[in-house]
């Protein structure tokens, strides 16, 4: 890869231009032609437009290679802000490039680990097992006789992902003088996330540490292979791991030819992820079939740790019930979930919500049996956002992009593959840590995530109305005979909500705590808390609508 400054400067140049001329092209059609009469047809002619740009900007890309190759699968994962077909134009973008001589590696890899390649590898290949846009991977043999990868960045990458990014920070001063785009997408804080996104890849010691967490959280699944890493040959610019070999897990027939069942290698895929999401809160981001491996034991292996996402707890439960509510077929609880999200907050989108979500999961959308398709409804979510021109939170993309990506691999494992089934046994598994006494109350467990959200999230929203209220933003129209009655009633009412959450919080938290730390001699004292828990709070919410229409 040639990096002087006059191949740079023109690259740059090249960069700069393609966008200069894209958004030339928008604002003769989007304002010059729709404000001076043409309005119809710029809107006939937009989607064929832009597929014609994201058309050019792949060929460009292909042929530049570096950043506009990551740019092209980072703007890929946007289903909230692209359409489909420009989507579906960037997916076909494929992070292989050329490998650079191997002469101009083995330097990088000298200078890097101060020694003569013959003084650090018994023997090393000279020709490449993958070539990316940043970086390229060589079988070695290490001097213990060990097999290993060492996985090499392109020499002057770092000035030429410099030139790339600068040109895009020119490219975004431009849309963000655009109106309708800038109202649209926030641009500086896209920009900055893809930006963070890149430098990380680019640090080989912090993918180390990644692979490292990733071996800490899976030490206990014989199923998951994770490769251990030699620190003493690696750098910020090298890494050297270890070689588990095996076969790429879209050669299907190769790894069942060897007696691996497809069924349990899909399954298994499939539950890494949820881990991965659910428990760990610490992901893998980049899940295409180059970066995962299946070993004649089975297990499968992940190769790749540059880029990772990470969840917080809060953001966790919630998208956890959104997918059980997706799986219950439930769409009052999905919009509930898209509420606590951020995703939508007007009662005028939360109604529009509730439409899309009960046609997202009518019966017409699946064909006769078919298994359920959790890619089917996250695009179908995504799409409903973009054309209701709503932002979706990042960690919620990256995540459905990857749980996505890993349902796609254990379908081409196993086409019979019911990964909402999996998605929804496993999520129950998750949500209160062990399974469920008896299979019978299964069906109590949307309404104990509810009760349980309620009860974390009451305090708060109390909170908040009380400081409205001191602020002068609430007022309450009553007639002064009726207040005295109301304000009793009103006493008694929160008096008996008060009661309801308490006692169905003790009685689940008992039985929570019995079920964690292990006492199966008292498994139908937990049966007994989590009933009576849950006819306790109907119980006492029943009494309390009772009075309320009393009141009324």
């Amino acid at each position: 890869m040639n990096t002087r400054p006059l191949d740079l400067r023109r690259r740059r140049a090249r960069i700069v231009n393609f966008f200069f001329r894209a958004i030339l092209s928008a604002f003769i059609w989007d304002v010059l032609i729709r404000t001076f009469g043409g309005r119809a047809r710029a809107k006939r002619t937009a989607l064929e437009r832009y597929t014609r740009l994201a058309r050019q900007f792949r060929a460009l890309a292909v042929e530049l290679g570096g950043v506009l190759i990551k740019l092209g699968q980072f703007a890929g994962s946007r289903a909230d802000i692209l359409p489909k077909e420009i989507l579906d134009e960037l997916a076909s973008l494929q992070d292989e490039v050329p490998p650079e001589p191997f002469d101009r590696i083995q330097i990088v890899i000298e200078r890097e680990l101060n020694h003569p390649l013959t003084a650090v590898f018994q023997s090393i290949e000279a020709q490449p097992v993958a070539a990316a846009s940043l970086g390229q991977a060589h079988r070695v043999i290490l001097n213990n006789g060990e097999r290993a990868v060492v996985k090499v960045q392109r020499p002057g990458i770092e000035g030429l992902v410099a030139v790339d990014l600068e040109a895009l920070r020119i490219a975004v001063g431009w849309l963000k003088r655009y109106g309708p785009i800038r109202r649209r997408m926030d641009l500086d804080a896209l920009y900055d996330e893809f930006s963070r996104t890149l430098y990380e890849e680019l640090d080989y010691l912090a993918e180390g540490r990644n692979a490292e967490k990733f071996a800490v959280d899976f030490a206990d699944w014989r199923d998951i292979r994770i490769p251990k890493i030699h620190w003493e040959m690696t750098t910020r610019r090298v890494l050297t791991m270890e070689d588990i070999g095996a076969i790429k897990i879209g050669d299907v027939a190769a790894f069942t030819a060897r007696g691996v069942s497809a069924h349990d290698v899909a399954h298994s895929l499939f539950k890494f992820y949820l881990q991965q999401v659910f428990v760990n809160g610490f992901f893998h981001a980049d899940p295409h079939p180059g970066n995962f491996v299946v070993l004649p034991d089975g297990a499968v292996g992940l190769l790749d740790y540059g880029m990772v996402g990470t969840v917080d707890r809060q953001a966790r439960e919630h998208i956890l019930c959104l997918l059980l509510a997706m799986v219950e077929q439930d769409p009052d609880r999905l919009v509930d979930q898209l509420l606590a999200l951020g995703i939508v907050g007007t009662t005028f989108q939360i109604e529009q919500m509730k439409r899309d979500m009960a046609h997202l999961l009518s019966p017409s959308q699946n064909l006769p049996g078919q298994v359920a398709d959790i890619r089917r409804f996250l695009d179908g979510l995504l799409a409903m956002a973009y054309r209701r021109e709503l932002l979706v939170p990042t960690h919620l993309l990256l995540m459905s992009k990857t749980i996505m990506m890993h349902e796609a691999l254990a379908r081409a494992c196993d086409p019979e593959c019911d990964t909402a089934a999996v998605l929804g046994q496993y999520a129950r598994q998750i949500a209160i840590r062990r399974h469920l006494p008896h299979e019978r109350l299964r069906h109590l467990l949307p309404s104990l995530l509810d009760l349980g959200q309620l009860a974390f999230s009451l305090p708060r929203r109390v909170h908040r109305l009380l400081l409205e209220a001191e602020q002068g933003h609430v007022s309450v129209n009553v007639r002064l005979q009726d207040a005295e009655r109301i304000l009793q009633g009103l006493n008694r009412m929160v008096t008996r909500l008060t009661l309801a959450i308490i006692a169905a919080g003790l009685a689940i938290g008992t039985a929570l705590l019995l079920q964690t730390y292990g006492m199966p001699d008292f498994q139908w004292l937990v049966s007994w808390f989590l009933v009576a828990g849950f006819l306790g709070a109907t119980a006492l919410a029943l009494w309390v609508i009772v009075a309320a229409f009393r009141q009324r």
